[in-house]
């Protein structure tokens, strides 16, 4: 896919405030750690994750999307009435409908004329809504859509922990670890077709999707009967197999990616990876034959945050001037089901 009249005009963000710490969440695991004669630091260990944050409980996931809404509006200067899209693209959504989005919308003050819907596609979801709003501008169907999505992991980690607790085996142990790598957060991506005012956005050139649905079963988060009737959250990940399938994916993205965005991989300044850990950073890295001073991370403090990881870590590269006018930035993604996405940005 390639795209000729597509920018990213602006990026908000909105950080949970509570921080907690890897060491603090297995300090609660000190009976499971013991019963199962495993040495405390494992999740740090594995994943070099030390912190992550929270949203209080009860905060509304509306809430922080419309908040990283606002600011991406603030920055480009772009009233409500000028989208002709709003996407809400979180893995956590408030209600089955109506869609998320809708109560997003209302708080920005969007209506009218514009179309308004979720997209789900675990932590996909941002980059498959870049897609879908560039595929809309370049047609001349609008000339603005925001992109939001918020993730919240709080209430995934409690239950858990609680569910390690109980059980206090190692497949039950293996199959959590990757949840409690979870982050919470909001994001929001203005993309427009450059007509409004002076300001200059960065250029969406184009990227790559493949697909691996046979990998389906690897990571799975939903509801499951409670056993009295009710159902309760579950969240289990192979995290191996996730790593070794996910970034073999990654490899063959990555050879159609660069002559689909017409770079050779030298030329590549700078890359975005989804933030899941440090193994799986130095994996698809050596796979894809990328210098890790190319790559800007944040999952030591933030965790994976699923679809609001790579577009916020995105923000705050650019936030540090890490990213530079001009610079070629491929933002790599990578999701359960597999699926795997790369776009290229003229920065």
């Amino acid at each position: 896919m390639k795209y000729r009249n597509v920018q990213i005009a602006a990026l908000g963000y909105e950080l949970a405030p509570v921080v907690v710490s890897t060491s603090e969440l297995e300090a609660r695991l000190e009976p499971l750690y013991r019963a199962l004669h495993v040495a405390p630091g494992q999740v740090q260990a594995l994943t070099g994750i030390r912190e992550r944050r929270w949203w209080e409980p009860g905060y509304p996931l509306s809430r922080g999307a419309i908040a990283a809404g606002e600011k991406a509006l603030a920055a480009a200067g772009i009233s409500p009435q000028e989208i002709g899209v709003l996407t809400y693209t979180g893995v956590c959504r408030e209600q089955f409908e109506p869609a998320t989005a809708c109560r997003v919308a209302a708080g920005l003050g969007i209506r009218g004329n514009t179309a308004i819907y979720d997209i789900s596609n675990a932590c996909l979801g941002v980059l498959n809504g870049i897609l879908d709003v560039a595929n809309r501008i370049e047609l001349g169907q609008i000339r603005a859509g925001l992109v939001v999505s918020c993730e919240s992991a709080r209430e995934i980690n409690e239950i858990t922990i609680a569910r390690m607790l109980a059980r206090r085996d190692m497949e039950q142990f293996a199959s959590s670890l990757a949840t409690l790598t979870g982050g919470s957060g909001a994001v929001a991506v203005l993309l427009t077709d450059g007509s409004f005012g002076s300001s200059r956005g960065h250029r969406l050139l184009g990227g790559a999707n493949l697909a691996a649905p046979e990998h389906h079963d690897l990571c799975l988060w939903g509801v499951v009967p409670d056993g009295s009737g009710g159902v309760v959250q579950s969240m289990r990940t192979d995290a191996v197999k996730v790593m070794t399938y996910g970034v073999e994916l990654g490899r063959r993205t990555w050879e159609n990616f660069l002559p689909e965005v017409g770079w050779r991989a030298d030329q590549v300044d700078r890359v975005i990876c989804h933030q899941v850990g440090s193994a799986h950073q130095g994996a698809i890295l050596t796979a894809l034959g990328i210098s890790p001073e190319k790559d800007f991370t944040t999952y030591e403090f933030l965790g994976n945050m699923g679809t609001v990881s790579l577009p916020l870590t995105m923000a705050l590269a650019d936030e540090r001037e890490v990213l530079l006018p001009g610079d070629r930035v491929a933002l790599l993604g990578i999701g359960s089901g597999l699926n795997c996405t790369m776009l290229g940005v003229e920065w």
